[in-house]
């Protein structure tokens, strides 16, 4: 798709925060850090993470929202742009634009690209309404060639449990979508966590050291690097490494400094060229009984 001379432009739908640096804030960054121009399309806009306490919300007219997107897919500049993603929505009827937006790409480009970070919720449960994260399940992800759910979200929209990497294979089979990267998934090594990579019929696992009091926003990162990589032509393992050492780099640095945002204006060399190691294992499926695990790379 993109070339080092001039890279394609990608779209990147999801929230806005003023300070800090997750949703759109991360994503469009890391996007440019790499060389690709961005259609930055916010979706709802915040002080700050929620986490951090109670703030301002500012909603995005799902009428406008809308409409902004028509322009977008028939403005004259539209065959610069080769890929999409989309994460956190507030609205269900936003959703149903950008699947829209999405088609009418599609329709010029067969080839186009489009990530899905279905941001509906963690170990606590759902934090979008049911309608919002349907409306995610049942419009985005048929047009999705990537997805990349947590293990809660994976469950969630495949309405199965995830209590194995087995289980992740089946959730990932049952969406329906080309390429699921199920991030904190089973990792094999103790004391660690793992992105689990499910592509024609095939699992790869990227692996690093957990870490505690790890920032917001490296969901965000990872998506947005795995993209960049991806429409860059590299081979999806290959951007599964160089996204999960990326985004594994970046959170040791930040938890080094102290900080519980990400550092992405002081460590952007993480995001072009990790030197973190990341242990890389083929799952191979055997017989009902197990499941044997074969490392492909270190």
């Amino acid at each position: 798709m993109g070339t080092s001379e001039a890279k394609t432009a990608i779209i990147s739908i999801s929230s806005h925060v003023m300070r800090g640096s997750v949703g759109n804030r991360a994503s469009a960054f890391a996007l440019e850090t790499l060389g690709h121009p961005v259609w930055s399309v916010p979706t709802v806009l915040l002080p700050w993470h929620p986490g951090h306490g109670r703030s301002t919300r500012i909603a995005i007219d799902a009428d406008l929202f809308a409409a902004a997107l028509g322009d977008l897919a028939s403005a004259r500049w539209r065959d610069e742009v080769g890929a999409a993603m989309s994460g956190y929505f507030a609205d269900k009827r936003q959703v149903q634009a950008a699947a829209e937006m999405i088609r009418s790409f599609r329709e010029r480009d067969p080839n186009f690209v489009y990530l899905c970070d279905p941001v509906i919720g963690d170990r606590g449960g759902l934090y979008v309404s049911e309608g919002i994260a349907e409306a995610i399940r049942d419009e985005l992800l048929p047009l999705a060639s990537i997805i990349t759910p947590n293990r809660f979200e994976l469950a969630w929209l495949a309405g199965m449990p995830v209590d194995t990497s087995g289980d992740i294979e089946a959730a990932a089979k049952a969406v329906g979508v080309p390429i699921v990267v199920a991030t904190s998934a089973h990792a094999m090594m103790a004391g660690a966590i793992a992105n689990q990579l499910i592509k024609d019929g095939q699992s790869v696992l990227a692996e690093h050291r957990a870490l505690d009091r790890a920032p917001n926003g490296l969901g965000d990162l990872f998506s947005a690097l795995m993209l960049s990589r991806i429409a860059d032509g590299l081979p999806t393992e290959e951007a599964l490494r160089l996204a999960t050492s990326s985004v594994f780099e970046m959170a040791v640095r930040c938890v080094e400094a102290g900080s519980d945002e990400l550092l992405i204006e002081t460590e952007a060399s993480s995001m072009k060229t990790p030197m973190a190691m990341v242990n890389m294992r083929r799952l191979i499926a055997t017989r009902p009984q197990g499941r044997r695990i074969e490392r492909k790379s270190t």
